[in-house]
């Protein structure tokens, strides 16, 4: 088992619980990989999601090698139907097992953050982020894994005042999955489990102890990846489906109903690739 990163603890879990499942509006995604130096233009158009305007887009460039350059890559060029804009550009090539970070709006450099992965020790991956102008105010998060867990630690500037960190560690073994993240100094805990029934049926679990959403859970069943149900605390069910009509060509359906309310909503992706 590879360490992930902080926030993907779960990930095993959320695959289930969360993705895939378009319950409201109307999206059309397409993806287009160009000859100009391998570099993917994706978009995004919401229909009919706004008064103001009827299809509201968002663009994103990402180039492997921009400008034939092979020692960078702008992971991400971005703008959103806001007009504002997102880079984050990166680099492998400092040092063996290095990745170097930048991250900016493209219009404070107050905002702009810098970061380093390091995983150039077997099983450990250690992060951290700061911004460009305040290094102070950082982000740091280090992941371990064995043959059957990953553990890990998030934490940031308010350590250095003694601050509580957040924990987090994961456990698969054979079909079934479960972790635990702990944060708010230690006062919200989220527990996620995911049992492989088949290999084609998989069944998900979560649930929150303290702070605000304490008391919600989700309960899941996922069919080959491509029908999904959902039955959260709030008495509300979501049905998700996932169609290939043809390569490069992608279906996503959905549906949300509230017992307790009545009311229902549905929505539909259109992937082209």
């Amino acid at each position: 088992m590879a360490p992930t990163k902080f926030d993907d603890i779960p990930k095993v879990a959320t695959e289930v619980l969360a993705d895939d499942y378009q319950v409201s509006g109307y999206v059309l995604k397409a993806k287009q990989k160009t000859t100009w130096s391998g570099a993917v233009l994706s978009t995004q158009v919401d229909l009919l999601s706004d008064d103001k305007c009827a299809t509201p887009s968002k663009l994103t460039w990402k180039l492997p090698a921009p400008f034939g350059c092979p020692a960078m890559s702008v992971d991400k060029l971005e703008m959103d139907k806001g007009g504002k804009y997102k880079l984050e550009a990166s680099t492998e090539k400092a040092y063996p097992g290095l990745k170097v970070e930048v991250k900016s709006d493209l219009a404070d450099l107050n905002k702009t953050m810098v970061g380093c992965t390091y995983s150039g020790v077997k099983n450990l991956q250690v992060k951290m982020e700061h911004k460009l102008t305040k290094p102070q105010d950082f982000t740091g998060e280090v992941t371990y894994a064995c043959p059957v867990a990953v553990c890990g630690v998030k934490f940031n500037q308010a350590l250095l005042s003694g601050g509580l960190p957040d924990f987090g560690v994961r456990v698969c073994k054979g079909p079934f999955f479960g972790a635990v993240m702990a944060k708010e100094k230690l006062a919200v805990y989220t527990a996620h489990c995911m049992y492989q029934a088949t290999p084609e049926v998989k069944l998900a679990a979560s649930y929150q102890h303290g702070g605000k959403g304490s008391g919600n859970g989700s309960l899941a069943i996922s069919c080959k990846g491509l029908y999904k149900v959902k039955v959260s605390q709030d008495q509300t069910v979501c049905c998700s489906v996932k169609h290939s009509v043809t390569k490069g060509f992608t279906v996503l359906a959905g549906a949300k109903y509230g017992i307790a309310k009545g009311d229902l909503s549905y929505g539909l992706q259109l992937s082209v690739e």
